[in-house]
């Protein structure tokens, strides 16, 4: 691949110089290119963002200098370009708008989590069609360790996404970063891309419902009981629903509202070294659990429980699959070994009393 900076040309010319190591033909949804009409077999084959879990591979030129500077409330929005190689050998290059988002990765990572924003009218026919903003986490600093962190958090959407259909969907993706100014050379680090809001509710012909003040006894039982035990499991407790805090409430028709959570990297199973308790719970590390769920009869619970037990062999599979990625084998076991400790509580009548019924609160 050719050197990506100090080309002194445009963001597009240069992201295409940047992606392309061979001479392959070149379509821009900004420009009267090749483009196949919605129904060929070509546009079928894209498909759509979110329903492969196949890496991407695609690079975003910018001024990060800039980007990274916008750490404050009032954010400016500055210009880039995604551009990646299609399954058909074309290259496609795509302005986009990114800015920084988030709290606490947002203060403290060297590298700040982004929105990307899409012009809908030229992503039709990409892999982006249809997508206005999306959510991109990415590795907080550089290193191995970072990397495994990034990774984890991933495999906890998937985790989740083998639980429920109410729940974000996520894409890994590895992303080369080239300066548009020129002033540092191109790196690579893996980062993944967040269902939007609204197209995860609508995908469940639900509506998202931004109402603070909402507890857990006016939610959908069931859906907050999975959600509950879910965090329980890999050791999450940076969530409120009543303070919408890394939860988003989704609402169907009849005024029934869900619960759908993101943001993992305060969670146990991963161990971040920033990852701390809450000072009014009673635990001392997010490596112990704690039920923050409502109470629950025995029965309800062996309901709940099955649905985990049923998908433990391909949660695993998950996290043996992502090795191929450079997810390191330790961090593997690490995850592996937390999660059979929850599987052996939820199948010990004695450890489930202890876990989930002593401590569950009423509302």
């Amino acid at each position: 691949m050719r050197p990506c900076w100090g080309w002194g040309t445009t963001l597009a010319a240069l992201a295409a110089i940047c992606l392309v190591p061979r001479a392959t033909p070149r379509l821009e949804a900004q420009s009267v290119g090749r483009q196949p009409p919605p129904d060929s077999t070509e546009s079928r084959a894209r498909g759509r963002l979110f329903d492969s879990a196949d890496p991407l591979q695609f690079t975003l030129t910018a001024d990060f200098g800039a980007i990274v500077k916008q750490r404050g409330t009032e954010k400016t929005s500055q210009p880039g370009v995604l551009s990646y190689v299609a399954a058909t050998g074309d290259s496609v290059v795509l302005d986009v708008q990114l800015r920084t988002r988030g709290h606490w990765r947002l203060a403290a990572c060297q590298y700040p989590p982004l929105k990307v924003e899409f012009d809908r009218e030229k992503t039709a026919h990409t892999l982006f069609a249809k997508q206005g903003s999306l959510k991109l986490t990415v590795q907080c600093r550089g290193g191995s360790s970072w990397a495994n962190y990034l990774l984890e958090e991933y495999l906890i959407y998937r985790a989740y996404n083998l639980l429920t259909e109410r729940s974000f969907r996520a894409r890994l993706a590895r992303v080369t970063y080239v300066d548009a100014r020129g002033k540092h050379p191109a790196e690579t680090r893996h980062a993944f891309f967040v269902e939007d809001d609204d197209r995860m509710a609508r995908r469940n012909d639900l509506k998202v419902f931004p109402q603070k003040g909402v507890y857990q006894n006016e939610l959908n039982f069931d859906q907050t009981g999975l959600t509950m035990v879910f965090q329980y499991m890999i050791g999450n407790t940076d969530f409120a629903v009543s303070a919408l805090h890394n939860i988003v409430l989704i609402r169907d028709s009849a005024g029934v509202v869900y619960p759908v959570p993101y943001d993992f990297d305060w969670s146990g199973v991963i161990w971040t070294p920033y990852a701390q308790p809450d000072v009014r719970l009673p635990i001392r590390t997010v490596r112990q659990r704690i039920f923050r769920g409502t109470c629950r009869a025995p029965e309800e619970l062996t309901v709940l429980f099955g649905r985990f037990n049923a998908q433990k062999d391909a949660m695993y599979a998950l996290y043996h699959g992502l090795e191929s990625e450079g997810l390191e084998p330790n961090r593997v076991k690490q995850a592996l070994d937390y999660y059979d400790q929850f599987f052996k509580i939820i199948n010990d009548p004695g450890d489930t009393r202890r876990e989930f019924i002593r401590t569950c609160k009423d509302n």
